[in-house]
């Protein structure tokens, strides 16, 4: 499971851009009670979304050209540069060359051979995110793409992931998970093919929650918008698609009880 001793190819670091941040920072603490901390004058807009003084995510303003708001998913890598020219020869595109952030840390934006965004980041003064699987905090990404088995070959080689499938209404479900320690234990997220007329491809970040019938009424209340209804998958939980004021997709699950 999701954790905040991040080994290579873990999710480390979770960023949303949007065209205003004001709004969604308002957004996301009348969501999920997020406290919203600058990164100073000179980060550019860029910050950080707390929880009791933690970093549970971050948020700055869009910087490419055309872009949607959307939340990224960076998974960390011991070598930036390593894994930008892994993913090169791999058929994925780089949307942002590799670059040190300040003595935070380093890091790169790419696009997988699939289609979706995403990027990676090797730590320095800033390892990752400061809380993480437990409720208001990220627990889980996933990645919704046409094909899965050509998704796993390209990130098996930048990160040595390994899966596990699994059936699930309609479809194979594959559980992703680090190189390292007990695979099950080393689980962080997954992969699901895109259904016919559905959804695009992307990584989609879960956030805990105690109840996400509550957060659904709270996002709406707030001006966001339902993509799936709060429903109940059998041995994992009650999950539910949503959508910020800007149209940025995330989803919460509140987890079914261990057995």
């Amino acid at each position: 499971m999701l954790g905040t001793d991040f080994t290579k190819g873990s999710p480390s670091w979770l960023d949303l851009g949007s065209p205003d941040t004001t709004a969604a920072a308002a957004f996301y603490s009348g969501v999920f009670g997020w406290d919203f901390a600058s990164a100073g004058p000179d980060a550019g807009g860029y910050g950080f979304f707390q929880r009791d003084g933690r970093t549970v995510a971050a948020l700055g303003p869009l910087t490419e050209e055309g872009a949607a708001s959307a939340w990224t998913v960076y998974f960390q890598t011991p070598d930036v540069d390593a894994t930008v020219k892994t993913a090169e020869q791999s058929g994925g595109t780089v949307r942002a060359q590799p670059l040190d952030v300040m003595e935070a840390g380093r890091m790169a934006q790419l696009t997988d051979p699939g289609g979706a965004d995403f990027a990676v980041w090797q730590p320095a003064s800033v390892k990752g995110l400061e809380r993480t699987a437990e409720d208001n905090t990220l627990c889980w990404v996933e990645l919704h793409v046409a094909d899965p088995a050509a998704a796993l070959d390209f990130y098996g080689k930048l990160f040595g992931w390994r899966s596990q499938e699994m059936e699930a209404p309609g479809m194979t479900y594959r559980v992703l998970s680090t190189a390292e320690g007990d695979q099950q234990d080393a689980s962080f997220g997954g992969i699901a093919e895109l259904q016919d007329g559905g959804d695009k491809t992307r990584w989609i970040p879960y956030f805990g929650v105690g109840d996400a019938d509550e957060i659904v009424g709270r996002a709406q209340g707030n001006g966001g918008s339902v993509l799936m209804p709060a429903a109940d998958v059998p041995d994992v939980g009650r999950i539910a698609w949503l959508a910020d004021p800007f149209g940025a997709p995330f989803a919460v699950l509140k987890p079914a009880p261990r057995a």
